[in-house]
Protein backbone atom coordinates (compact mmCIF):
# COMPACT_ATOMS: atom_id res chain seq x y z
CA UNK A 1 0.00 0.00 0.00
CA UNK A 2 1.18 3.36 -0.70
CA UNK A 3 1.87 6.52 1.87
CA UNK A 4 -1.38 8.48 1.36
CA UNK A 5 -2.06 12.12 2.70
CA UNK A 6 -3.79 12.78 5.83
CA UNK A 7 -5.83 15.93 6.98
CA UNK A 8 -3.80 15.86 10.19
CA UNK A 9 -0.72 16.76 7.88
CA UNK A 10 -2.47 19.22 6.18
CA UNK A 11 -4.94 20.16 8.39
CA UNK A 12 -3.05 22.53 10.58
CA UNK A 13 -0.52 25.42 10.01
CA UNK A 14 1.27 26.41 13.46
CA UNK A 15 2.96 29.32 13.51
CA UNK A 16 5.13 28.09 16.50
CA UNK A 17 5.97 24.59 18.34
CA UNK A 18 3.28 24.65 21.59
CA UNK A 19 5.30 24.91 24.71
CA UNK A 20 5.14 21.08 26.08
CA UNK A 21 5.75 20.81 29.98
CA UNK A 22 8.13 17.94 30.20
CA UNK A 23 6.77 15.70 32.51
CA UNK A 24 3.14 15.63 31.43
CA UNK A 25 3.92 12.98 28.47
CA UNK A 26 5.66 10.36 31.86
CA UNK A 27 2.52 11.27 33.82
CA UNK A 28 -0.05 10.81 31.63
CA UNK A 29 1.45 7.36 31.05
CA UNK A 30 1.55 6.68 34.64
CA UNK A 31 -1.75 7.76 34.82
CA UNK A 32 -3.81 5.76 32.29
CA UNK A 33 -2.04 2.38 33.27
CA UNK A 34 -3.48 2.98 36.88
CA UNK A 35 -7.19 4.71 36.35
CA UNK A 36 -7.99 2.22 33.62
CA UNK A 37 -6.39 -0.80 35.52
CA UNK A 38 -8.61 0.02 38.44
CA UNK A 39 -11.21 1.93 37.45
CA UNK A 40 -12.26 0.10 34.50
CA UNK A 41 -10.31 -3.54 34.72
CA UNK A 42 -10.77 -4.66 38.51
CA UNK A 43 -14.51 -5.07 38.06
CA UNK A 44 -14.76 -8.17 35.69
CA UNK A 45 -12.08 -9.39 38.00
CA UNK A 46 -13.97 -8.57 41.03
CA UNK A 47 -17.49 -9.07 39.64
CA UNK A 48 -17.97 -12.98 40.10
CA UNK A 49 -16.65 -12.69 44.03
CA UNK A 50 -18.88 -9.39 44.17
CA UNK A 51 -22.10 -11.63 43.04
CA UNK A 52 -20.95 -14.45 45.57
CA UNK A 53 -20.51 -12.26 48.32
CA UNK A 54 -23.45 -10.50 48.07
CA UNK A 55 -26.03 -12.40 46.18
CA UNK A 56 -26.43 -9.70 44.16
CA UNK A 57 -27.31 -10.50 40.56
CA UNK A 58 -24.49 -10.42 37.74
CA UNK A 59 -26.57 -8.61 35.27
CA UNK A 60 -27.69 -6.08 37.70
CA UNK A 61 -24.34 -5.10 38.93
CA UNK A 62 -22.78 -5.34 35.23
CA UNK A 63 -25.33 -2.67 34.37
CA UNK A 64 -24.07 -0.67 37.12
CA UNK A 65 -20.48 -0.65 35.98
CA UNK A 66 -22.20 -0.04 32.33
CA UNK A 67 -24.43 3.01 33.81
CA UNK A 68 -20.76 4.35 34.99
CA UNK A 69 -19.79 3.71 31.10
CA UNK A 70 -23.03 5.87 29.56
CA UNK A 71 -22.32 8.67 32.28
CA UNK A 72 -18.93 8.75 30.94
CA UNK A 73 -20.66 9.10 27.27
CA UNK A 74 -22.85 12.03 27.85
CA UNK A 75 -20.17 13.43 29.88
CA UNK A 76 -17.44 13.05 27.58
CA UNK A 77 -18.96 15.70 24.95
CA UNK A 78 -19.17 18.31 27.49
CA UNK A 79 -15.46 17.79 28.53
CA UNK A 80 -14.40 17.96 25.21
CA UNK A 81 -15.72 21.83 25.04
CA UNK A 82 -13.42 22.21 28.21
CA UNK A 83 -10.55 20.64 27.46
CA UNK A 84 -10.40 22.76 23.94
CA UNK A 85 -10.75 25.77 25.80
CA UNK A 86 -9.10 25.46 29.39
CA UNK A 87 -6.53 21.97 29.18
CA UNK A 88 -6.33 19.35 30.79
CA UNK A 89 -4.58 19.98 34.32
CA UNK A 90 -8.23 21.22 36.34
CA UNK A 91 -10.20 18.05 34.50
CA UNK A 92 -8.04 15.16 34.73
CA UNK A 93 -6.89 16.37 38.63
CA UNK A 94 -10.90 16.86 39.78
CA UNK A 95 -11.22 13.78 37.37
CA UNK A 96 -8.78 11.69 39.68
CA UNK A 97 -10.16 12.78 43.47
CA UNK A 98 -13.67 12.04 41.83
CA UNK A 99 -12.87 8.15 41.12
CA UNK A 100 -10.97 7.62 44.14
CA UNK A 101 -13.87 9.05 46.28
CA UNK A 102 -16.18 6.63 43.93
CA UNK A 103 -14.68 3.94 44.64
CA UNK A 104 -14.86 4.07 48.20
CA UNK A 105 -18.63 4.41 47.96
CA UNK A 106 -18.84 1.08 45.70
CA UNK A 107 -16.37 -0.53 48.42
CA UNK A 108 -18.95 0.27 51.26
CA UNK A 109 -21.68 0.04 49.49
CA UNK A 110 -24.36 -1.81 51.66
CA UNK A 111 -26.96 -2.11 48.92
CA UNK A 112 -27.49 -1.75 45.47
CA UNK A 113 -28.61 1.29 44.89
CA UNK A 114 -25.58 3.04 47.10
CA UNK A 115 -22.81 0.43 44.77
CA UNK A 116 -24.64 1.81 41.49
CA UNK A 117 -24.65 5.48 42.94
CA UNK A 118 -20.39 4.41 43.74
CA UNK A 119 -20.89 3.65 39.93
CA UNK A 120 -22.01 6.24 38.43
CA UNK A 121 -19.61 8.67 39.86
CA UNK A 122 -17.16 6.80 38.93
CA UNK A 123 -18.56 7.21 35.13
CA UNK A 124 -17.62 11.49 35.33
CA UNK A 125 -14.07 10.21 36.42
CA UNK A 126 -14.46 7.77 33.37
CA UNK A 127 -15.05 10.96 30.93
CA UNK A 128 -12.31 12.99 32.93
CA UNK A 129 -9.37 10.66 32.93
CA UNK A 130 -9.39 7.95 30.55
CA UNK A 131 -8.21 8.43 26.61
CA UNK A 132 -10.03 11.05 25.62
CA UNK A 133 -8.59 13.78 27.92
CA UNK A 134 -5.62 12.51 27.53
CA UNK A 135 -5.54 12.40 24.03
CA UNK A 136 -6.58 16.16 23.56
CA UNK A 137 -3.71 16.87 25.52
CA UNK A 138 -1.24 15.24 23.07
CA UNK A 139 -3.06 16.45 20.32
CA UNK A 140 -2.84 20.11 21.08
CA UNK A 141 0.95 20.11 22.89
CA UNK A 142 2.73 17.45 20.82
CA UNK A 143 0.65 18.80 17.44
CA UNK A 144 2.48 17.82 14.53
CA UNK A 145 4.25 15.06 15.88
CA UNK A 146 1.19 13.83 18.24
CA UNK A 147 0.73 10.80 16.62
CA UNK A 148 4.02 9.83 18.56
CA UNK A 149 2.69 10.67 21.83
CA UNK A 150 -0.28 9.31 21.48
CA UNK A 151 1.54 6.14 20.77
CA UNK A 152 3.58 6.12 23.62
CA UNK A 153 0.62 6.89 26.14
CA UNK A 154 -1.23 4.10 24.41
CA UNK A 155 1.51 1.74 25.00
CA UNK A 156 1.55 2.62 28.44
CA UNK A 157 -2.23 2.59 28.68
CA UNK A 158 -2.17 -0.88 27.06
CA UNK A 159 -0.41 -2.35 30.10
CA UNK A 160 -3.25 -1.58 32.18
CA UNK A 161 -4.89 -4.92 32.11
CA UNK A 162 -1.30 -6.47 31.98
CA UNK A 163 -0.49 -4.76 35.50
CA UNK A 164 -4.14 -4.63 37.60
CA UNK A 165 -6.19 -7.68 36.24
CA UNK A 166 -3.47 -10.15 37.59
CA UNK A 167 -2.73 -7.54 41.09
CA UNK A 168 -6.40 -7.57 41.48
CA UNK A 169 -6.86 -11.27 41.25
CA UNK A 170 -3.80 -11.56 44.27
CA UNK A 171 -5.60 -9.06 46.05
CA UNK A 172 -8.71 -10.57 46.61
CA UNK A 173 -7.16 -14.02 46.67
CA UNK A 174 -6.13 -12.23 50.53
CA UNK A 175 -8.94 -9.63 50.92
CA UNK A 176 -12.74 -9.49 50.15
CA UNK A 177 -13.94 -7.84 47.16
CA UNK A 178 -14.22 -4.44 49.71
CA UNK A 179 -11.01 -4.19 51.01
CA UNK A 180 -9.42 -5.01 47.43
CA UNK A 181 -11.48 -1.69 46.44
CA UNK A 182 -10.54 0.37 49.07
CA UNK A 183 -6.39 -0.55 48.73
CA UNK A 184 -7.35 0.02 44.72
CA UNK A 185 -8.82 3.49 45.70
CA UNK A 186 -5.60 4.11 47.65
CA UNK A 187 -3.29 3.73 45.20
CA UNK A 188 -5.72 5.47 42.75
CA UNK A 189 -5.50 8.70 44.54
CA UNK A 190 -1.60 8.60 45.84
CA UNK A 191 -0.43 8.05 41.65
CA UNK A 192 -2.61 10.05 39.81
CA UNK A 193 -4.27 13.03 41.37
CA UNK A 194 -0.53 14.72 42.19
CA UNK A 195 0.89 13.31 38.78
CA UNK A 196 -2.82 15.47 37.09
CA UNK A 197 -2.27 18.45 39.28
CA UNK A 198 1.70 18.77 39.47
CA UNK A 199 3.27 17.36 35.77
CA UNK A 200 0.11 19.09 33.44
CA UNK A 201 0.76 22.51 34.63
CA UNK A 202 2.37 23.79 30.91
CA UNK A 203 0.05 26.48 29.51
CA UNK A 204 -2.44 25.59 26.84
CA UNK A 205 -1.74 27.11 23.69
CA UNK A 206 -4.45 28.35 21.58
CA UNK A 207 -5.63 26.07 19.29
CA UNK A 208 -4.01 26.15 15.56
CA UNK A 209 -5.54 28.05 12.60
CA UNK A 210 -6.31 25.32 10.07
CA UNK A 211 -4.83 25.92 6.51
CA UNK A 212 -7.72 27.05 3.69
CA UNK A 213 -6.84 24.31 1.55
CA UNK A 214 -7.50 21.50 4.32
CA UNK A 215 -10.23 19.37 4.64
CA UNK A 216 -12.61 20.34 6.12
CA UNK A 217 -11.21 23.43 7.05
CA UNK A 218 -14.30 25.69 5.17
CA UNK A 219 -16.78 23.38 7.24
CA UNK A 220 -18.38 24.14 10.82
CA UNK A 221 -17.89 21.60 13.47
CA UNK A 222 -22.04 20.97 13.17
CA UNK A 223 -21.77 20.48 9.26
CA UNK A 224 -18.57 18.08 9.93
CA UNK A 225 -20.99 16.25 12.12
CA UNK A 226 -23.74 16.01 10.13
CA UNK A 227 -21.34 14.80 7.22
CA UNK A 228 -21.93 11.37 6.22
CA UNK A 229 -17.92 10.07 6.47
CA UNK A 230 -18.49 11.50 10.25
CA UNK A 231 -21.83 9.49 10.56
CA UNK A 232 -20.32 6.18 8.95
CA UNK A 233 -17.19 6.81 11.14
CA UNK A 234 -18.90 6.56 14.31
CA UNK A 235 -21.72 4.12 13.87
CA UNK A 236 -18.49 1.77 12.66
CA UNK A 237 -16.50 3.15 16.24
CA UNK A 238 -20.13 2.24 18.07
CA UNK A 239 -20.27 -0.93 16.44
CA UNK A 240 -16.69 -2.16 16.78
CA UNK A 241 -16.51 -0.53 20.34
CA UNK A 242 -19.64 -2.66 21.45
CA UNK A 243 -18.26 -6.11 20.39
CA UNK A 244 -14.74 -5.23 21.79
CA UNK A 245 -16.12 -3.98 25.08
CA UNK A 246 -18.35 -7.18 25.53
CA UNK A 247 -15.60 -9.14 24.84
CA UNK A 248 -13.73 -7.70 27.51
CA UNK A 249 -15.97 -7.90 30.26
CA UNK A 250 -17.52 -11.46 28.95
CA UNK A 251 -13.70 -13.44 28.43
CA UNK A 252 -13.23 -14.45 31.98
CA UNK A 253 -16.88 -16.20 32.23
CA UNK A 254 -15.96 -17.42 28.85
CA UNK A 255 -12.94 -19.09 30.58
CA UNK A 256 -14.80 -19.45 33.52
CA UNK A 257 -17.35 -21.86 31.99
CA UNK A 258 -15.10 -24.04 29.94
CA UNK A 259 -13.03 -24.82 33.16
CA UNK A 260 -10.03 -22.71 33.75
CA UNK A 261 -9.60 -21.12 36.95
CA UNK A 262 -10.01 -17.27 37.94
CA UNK A 263 -6.05 -16.65 37.98
CA UNK A 264 -6.36 -18.11 34.07
CA UNK A 265 -8.83 -16.16 33.47
CA UNK A 266 -7.44 -12.96 35.11
CA UNK A 267 -4.31 -14.24 33.09
CA UNK A 268 -6.04 -14.31 29.95
CA UNK A 269 -7.37 -10.42 30.23
CA UNK A 270 -4.13 -9.68 31.44
CA UNK A 271 -2.22 -10.97 28.22
CA UNK A 272 -4.70 -8.96 26.00
CA UNK A 273 -2.88 -5.49 27.93
CA UNK A 274 0.23 -6.97 26.47
CA UNK A 275 -0.83 -7.81 23.44
CA UNK A 276 -2.29 -4.25 22.64
CA UNK A 277 1.03 -2.71 23.75
CA UNK A 278 2.57 -5.02 21.36
CA UNK A 279 -0.22 -3.71 18.78
CA UNK A 280 0.27 0.16 19.68
CA UNK A 281 4.57 0.17 18.18
CA UNK A 282 2.94 -1.26 14.52
CA UNK A 283 0.53 1.41 14.35
CA UNK A 284 2.80 4.18 13.10
CA UNK A 285 4.02 1.79 10.21
CA UNK A 286 1.02 1.21 9.29
CA UNK A 287 -0.97 4.96 9.48
CA UNK A 288 2.02 5.95 6.86
CA UNK A 289 1.04 3.10 4.64
CA UNK A 290 -2.54 2.95 4.47
CA UNK A 291 -5.36 4.95 4.12
CA UNK A 292 -8.02 6.26 6.92
CA UNK A 293 -10.46 4.08 5.73
CA UNK A 294 -8.79 1.17 4.37
CA UNK A 295 -7.09 1.21 8.22
CA UNK A 296 -10.29 1.40 10.02
CA UNK A 297 -11.81 -1.49 7.35
CA UNK A 298 -8.59 -4.01 8.20
CA UNK A 299 -8.25 -3.38 11.89
CA UNK A 300 -12.40 -3.72 12.83
CA UNK A 301 -12.53 -6.89 10.32
CA UNK A 302 -8.99 -8.51 12.51
CA UNK A 303 -10.91 -7.30 15.92
CA UNK A 304 -13.76 -9.58 14.92
CA UNK A 305 -11.65 -12.11 13.69
CA UNK A 306 -10.08 -12.79 16.88
CA UNK A 307 -13.37 -12.77 18.02
CA UNK A 308 -15.06 -15.54 16.10
CA UNK A 309 -11.68 -17.44 16.97
CA UNK A 310 -12.50 -17.07 21.05
CA UNK A 311 -15.74 -18.81 19.91
CA UNK A 312 -14.30 -21.62 17.83
CA UNK A 313 -11.63 -22.77 20.26
CA UNK A 314 -12.08 -23.92 23.45
CA UNK A 315 -8.29 -24.97 24.44
CA UNK A 316 -5.73 -25.56 25.29
CA UNK A 317 -5.02 -22.98 27.60
CA UNK A 318 -1.76 -21.76 25.85
CA UNK A 319 -3.34 -21.23 22.68
CA UNK A 320 -6.16 -19.10 24.25
CA UNK A 321 -3.51 -17.29 25.86
CA UNK A 322 -2.07 -16.80 22.25
CA UNK A 323 -5.35 -15.53 21.07
CA UNK A 324 -5.86 -13.40 24.34
CA UNK A 325 -2.38 -11.65 23.01
CA UNK A 326 -3.52 -11.28 19.11
CA UNK A 327 -7.02 -10.00 19.78
CA UNK A 328 -4.96 -7.27 22.67
CA UNK A 329 -2.80 -6.47 19.38
CA UNK A 330 -5.48 -5.47 17.03
CA UNK A 331 -7.25 -3.98 20.02
CA UNK A 332 -4.37 -1.86 20.79
CA UNK A 333 -4.65 -0.90 17.41
CA UNK A 334 -8.27 0.05 17.04
CA UNK A 335 -7.74 2.17 20.69
CA UNK A 336 -4.72 4.45 17.96
CA UNK A 337 -7.68 4.08 15.80
CA UNK A 338 -9.93 6.56 17.18
CA UNK A 339 -7.57 8.56 18.77
CA UNK A 340 -6.63 9.61 15.21
CA UNK A 341 -9.53 9.78 13.70
CA UNK A 342 -10.37 13.11 13.73
CA UNK A 343 -6.78 14.55 13.27
CA UNK A 344 -6.67 12.27 9.84
CA UNK A 345 -9.69 13.59 8.24
CA UNK A 346 -10.64 16.93 9.84
CA UNK A 347 -7.34 18.15 11.87
CA UNK A 348 -6.59 19.04 15.19
CA UNK A 349 -7.66 22.29 15.08
CA UNK A 350 -11.46 21.31 16.67
CA UNK A 351 -10.36 17.84 18.31
CA UNK A 352 -11.99 17.88 21.20
CA UNK A 353 -15.76 18.78 20.01
CA UNK A 354 -15.93 17.00 17.21
CA UNK A 355 -13.81 13.78 19.40
CA UNK A 356 -16.28 14.18 21.97
CA UNK A 357 -18.91 14.09 19.54
CA UNK A 358 -17.50 11.01 18.24
CA UNK A 359 -16.85 9.36 21.37
CA UNK A 360 -20.07 9.85 22.80
CA UNK A 361 -22.35 7.26 20.81
CA UNK A 362 -18.65 4.60 20.63
CA UNK A 363 -18.72 4.88 24.95
CA UNK A 364 -22.49 4.63 25.09
CA UNK A 365 -22.00 1.31 23.21
CA UNK A 366 -19.18 0.12 25.24
CA UNK A 367 -21.31 0.99 28.46
CA UNK A 368 -24.49 -1.37 27.65
CA UNK A 369 -22.00 -3.95 26.43
CA UNK A 370 -21.20 -5.57 29.60
CA UNK A 371 -24.57 -5.52 30.22
CA UNK A 372 -25.89 -6.40 27.01
CA UNK A 373 -23.19 -9.35 26.55
CA UNK A 374 -23.71 -11.17 30.25
CA UNK A 375 -27.59 -10.57 29.55
CA UNK A 376 -27.56 -12.17 25.93
CA UNK A 377 -24.98 -14.96 26.67
CA UNK A 378 -28.11 -17.30 28.25
CA UNK A 379 -30.76 -17.13 25.46
CA UNK A 380 -28.17 -17.00 22.74
CA UNK A 381 -26.86 -20.57 23.96
CA UNK A 382 -23.75 -19.84 26.17
CA UNK A 383 -20.63 -17.34 25.71
CA UNK A 384 -19.04 -18.78 22.64
CA UNK A 385 -22.60 -18.14 20.70
CA UNK A 386 -22.61 -14.49 22.02
CA UNK A 387 -19.25 -14.26 20.69
CA UNK A 388 -19.88 -15.37 17.37
CA UNK A 389 -22.31 -12.76 17.50
CA UNK A 390 -20.10 -10.49 18.23
CA UNK A 391 -17.99 -11.45 15.42
CA UNK A 392 -20.67 -10.53 13.32
CA UNK A 393 -21.34 -7.03 14.85
CA UNK A 394 -17.35 -5.98 13.99
CA UNK A 395 -18.13 -7.44 10.36
CA UNK A 396 -20.75 -5.08 9.80
CA UNK A 397 -18.40 -2.24 11.10
CA UNK A 398 -15.43 -3.18 9.04
CA UNK A 399 -17.93 -2.57 5.93
CA UNK A 400 -19.07 0.93 7.71
CA UNK A 401 -15.55 1.58 8.28
CA UNK A 402 -15.15 1.72 4.51
CA UNK A 403 -17.06 4.13 4.03
CA UNK A 404 -15.54 6.67 6.09
CA UNK A 405 -13.16 8.99 3.72
CA UNK A 406 -13.74 12.77 3.76
CA UNK A 407 -15.54 13.02 -0.15
CA UNK A 408 -13.22 15.10 -1.13
CA UNK A 409 -10.31 12.78 -0.03
CA UNK A 410 -9.05 9.03 -1.52
CA UNK A 411 -9.99 6.64 0.42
Amino acid sequence: MRQLPTASRAADAPSSQPERPRAALPALCLTQITSWGIVYYAFPVLNPQITAATGWNAATTTASFSAALLVSAVAGIRIGRILDARGPRTVMTAGSVIGTASLVIIATAPNMTLFTAGWLLAGLAMASTFYQPAFAALTRWWAPEHVRALTIVTLAGGLASTVFAPLTALLANHFSWRHTYLILAAVLAALTVPAHAFALRGPWPPAPTPAPAATGAALSTPAIARSRPFLFLAAALTLSAFAMYAVVITLVPLLLDRGYTATQAAWALGLGGAGQTLGRTLYATLARRSSPALRAAVLIGLGGATTAAFALIPGPYPLLATLAVTAGTVRGNLTLLQATAITDRWGTHRYGRLSGLLAAPATTASALAPFAGTALAVPLGGYPHLFAALALVSALAAVMAWQTAPTDSPR
